[in-house]
């Protein structure tokens, strides 16, 4: 190895370096966690204080869990448990999914949204 090639090396990881700094950023935190049931919204909680919701539907139970910024479900009695084994989520628009409970846990970004729009005119 030469010295051109040790400069290249060196530059493609400072690169990398400055990439992943600058992508993984809280700009896409998101401050609230909406969650739905069949479609109607069950509740509205900030992410900043944890909290455990217990969510009971004619479909089943679901455990979701607020914790450190962070939002994941803990249990729920469905036969797949895919919305167990996503994990956590934090970033505005991440989402966990049970589907056999029709149930959607989102995290929303409210302090930063646009205004809603009132009315549509062409």
């Amino acid at each position: 190895m030469n010295k051109k090639d040790l400069i290249l090396i060196g530059a493609v990881l400072l690169a990398a370096l400055l990439g992943f700094l600058f992508f993984n950023t809280d700009k896409d935190k998101g401050s609230t966690v909406v969650i739905t049931l069949d479609g109607n919204q069950y509740g509205t909680y900030p992410i900043s204080t944890d909290k455990t919701i217990t969510v009971k539907s004619e479909n089943g139970i679901n455990t979701v869990v607020i914790k450190s910024g962070e939002v994941y479900m803990q249990d729920a009695d469905c036969p797949d448990k895919y919305c167990v084994d996503k994990g956590h989520i934090s970033k505005v628009n991440d989402t966990i999914i049970c589907l056999p409970h029709k149930l959607v846990v989102e995290i929303k970004d409210t302090d930063n949204q646009p205004p809603e729009v009132d009315e549509v005119v062409k």
